[in-house]
């Protein structure tokens, strides 16, 4: 079953849906570029794409004729007549105002559908995973992880955090990331109580923490991972606080399955350091999906009121964070499952001393 059938089956607010996002573009037709209009009907779907792509669109394209793109407005028009449309759906997240007026201008007799429904509608489709996605997915985990290893040999005292974080970048390129998740983040010292900080020319001195957050892409498909290591010897406030936020994201993880609310899943974690003392220094949410974007949902906080699905998969992130002292975060990324989850991150997690 195609992508474009499933979402045909859950939404039928408009006769056909025009998809311009990058992202869902290339969710949809499986060929990443910087340009192209998907129009689908139910029985049957369009990529319009420029020249510049139009070869390879021909050969990687799937489930949509591709055509080449020469004027848009009279081609869609074209597609639009030949199959009775009469109303289209737009993603309402991405669509600007003026791109909506532009069509508006245009096809005067047709009726856009402006609302959330489509936007939504993907969304929820994007949550559930299927096995090639997962299958990107594992791969890149497997690269930042591949990565992470062999960082931590090269941090020492006396190299800075952007150092390290450059270092880390080109280690998740030569392991075959086709690009970063997002800017990484290496943080050390009183810079680890920022949960996320920007990597700065500060030396890394003896008996700190240095806290790394980053991830690899593969064929599209995002990782995410913290590890917060010490380089010397923790103090006994470091271990303490470093084991709480383990034992609140073990908890996390016990926790995590299929049918479980967003905020009941947040609060699993949220409760295992509010009850140590520290529920002020957690400020962000525990965790988010992952998939073509670093950040999409279903999202583990406390105002996601939703249930998680199965196939999702999700972020297992607690942290705490002491301004001007330290801070601690350990980040895994799970697919959910009826029963439970199944972790993605094979990272040690034990509190490293380098």
């Amino acid at each position: 079953m195609t992508r474009f059938v499933r979402l045909f089956e859950s939404f039928d607010g408009a006769d056909c849906v025009l998809i311009t996002s990058d992202i869902n573009r290339r969710y949809f037709t499986g060929m990443k570029s910087s340009a192209g209009v998907v129009l689908a009907f139910p029985e049957k779907a369009y990529l319009l794409i420029d020249f510049r792509y139009i070869e390879k669109a021909r050969a990687t394209v799937r489930d949509a004729e591709v055509i080449e793109l020469k004027k848009l407005y009279p081609q869609l028009m074209e597609l639009l007549n030949k199959h009775g449309a009469k109303t289209v759906a737009i993603e309402s997240e991405t669509m600007t105002v003026k791109e909506l007026n532009s069509y508006e201008h245009f096809f005067t007799e047709l009726e856009f559908i402006h609302n959330d429904t489509l936007s939504n509608a993907v969304a929820a489709l994007r949550m559930t995973k299927d096995e090639e996605e997962i299958d990107h997915i594992r791969k890149a985990q497997s690269i930042a992880e591949a990565a992470y290893d062999k960082i931590l040999r090269f941090i020492k005292t006396g190299v800075t955090e952007r150092e390290v974080a450059l270092e880390l970048n080109r280690l998740i390129y030569e392991y075959g990331a086709e690009d970063l998740s997002f800017d990484t983040i290496v943080l050390s010292g009183a810079n680890t109580s920022m949960p996320h900080g920007v990597p700065s020319d500060k030396k890394i001195e003896e008996d700190e923490f240095v806290l790394m957050d980053f991830g690899a892409v593969y064929n599209g498909y995002h990782s995410d991972m913290t590890r917060t290591v010490c380089v010397g010897e923790p103090t006994e406030e470091m271990k303490q606080v470093y084991d709480i936020v383990l034992q609140a994201q073990l908890a996390g993880l016990e926790a995590a399955k299929a049918g479980i609310l967003g905020s009941d899943l947040d609060k699993v974690s949220r409760d295992v350091i509010e009850q140590a003392g520290y529920g002020s220094c957690f400020g962000h949410s525990l965790g988010h999906g992952v998939g073509l974007e670093i950040h999409e949902k279903p999202n583990a906080s406390p105002n996601y009121k939703l249930t998680l699905n199965k196939g999702a998969v999700i972020t297992v992130e607690p942290g705490i964070y002491i301004a001007g002292k330290f801070g601690v975060r350990i980040e895994d990324f799970v697919i959910l499952t009826e029963n439970g989850c199944e972790n993605l991150t094979k990272s040690a997690k034990n509190l490293i001393s380098l």
